[in-house]
């Protein structure tokens, strides 16, 4: 009987031992696989990262030191608790994950509508936008700036008529006392026409004008001047917003052109106009930066006074 009873126990012992080695075993590899899904998510999250540059999140628990002669921890018992530490820095890195993928979509969405609106407001100014007035924007300028060369200043002013001839009537399309000059550059006639139409105050026409200058002779010297002049028509005309998207029109498509500094210069003035200090900030920035070389004494003084306006640090 007892020989009966001891192998029973013995079998019994067996079982059990196979069981807990069954079970050490699946342990085992789930925890083997949790420790590779880990390392795997921290090659994502940090890349090219090691414990020697990040301090860890998640740092594993001091063990208690265990006293010689104290019974061991039972093996399966120690792989469940790895393993449910392990699924919790698994899922409390899953949740860091897309918190910042959460993170990145919303700037993402929040940058393409400030870049929807940036577009939006640059098509608005090279059509049709408001910056500073003709007095304040032309600080530190000589009024004839924008003046043509003295070749075509000497029919400046209309010829007088003779005594008792009848004026002639104005040329289709040409203002009505404004003397419309012919040389052997149309380009340069019609600049001087918008010129002298600026300085006779006729805005609109003068707008006009300059606007036929820049799209029928977009590689004439002329091209530059014309587009700067038109800003500065919008200017005095009370056009802010359109002198703005003319001055900036001028420097981004004719940045070698001889009126892209002048341009600059006068967009930081409308910008000032239209309360938009910071930004005048970075245009005079941006003029002293890739202009700095070509600047009169007259617009470095200009800039001065503007950046004292506008605040610039």
């Amino acid at each position: 009987m007892k020989r009966v009873m001891m192998a029973i126990a013995m079998v019994a012992s067996g079982c059990a031992w196979a069981n807990g080695a069954a079970a050490q075993t699946q342990l085992e590899g789930r925890v083997d696989r949790l420790e590779r899904e880990m390392n795997a998510v921290q090659r994502k999250v940090f890349p090219g990262g090691s414990s020697q540059y990040f301090t860890p999140q998640i740092t594993p628990q001091e063990q208690p030191q265990v006293a010689p002669g104290t019974p061991a921890t039972n093996p399966v018992v120690a792989l469940e608790s790895r393993v449910s530490a392990l699924e919790k820095q698994v899922a409390s890195m899953t949740d860091q994950v897309e918190q910042a993928q959460y993170r990145v979509q919303k700037l993402e969405t929040a940058f393409d509508a400030y870049q929807r609106a940036t577009d939006a407001r640059l098509k608005a100014l090279e059509g049709g936008a408001p910056p500073a007035t003709g007095s304040s924007a032309g600080a530190g300028f000589a009024a004839n700036d924008d003046a043509p060369a003295s070749g075509n200043l000497a029919a400046e002013k209309p010829a007088k008529p003779t005594a008792g001839a009848k004026p002639a009537a104005a040329p289709v399309g040409d203002v009505a006392g404004i003397d419309k000059p012919k040389t052997d550059d149309p380009a340069d006639d019609a600049y001087v026409y918008g010129y002298r139409l600026w300085k006779a105050g006729d805005y609109d026409a003068a707008e006009k004008q300059l606007k036929s200058v820049v799209k029928n002779y977009p590689d004439h010297r002329r091209a530059s001047w014309a587009q700067n002049l038109l800003g500065r028509a919008y200017l005095d005309d009370g056009k802010p917003s359109l002198a703005s998207i003319a001055f900036y029109d001028n420097y981004k498509k004719m940045p070698n052109g001889e009126r892209a500094p002048d341009s600059l210069f006068y967009l930081a003035k409308a910008l000032i106009e239209l309360k938009k200090p910071k930004d005048a900030c970075q245009v005079y920035a941006e003029l002293t930066d890739v202009y700095g070389d070509k600047i009169s004494e007259s617009m470095r003084s200009g800039i001065a006074e503007g950046r004292q306006t506008a605040k610039c640090q």
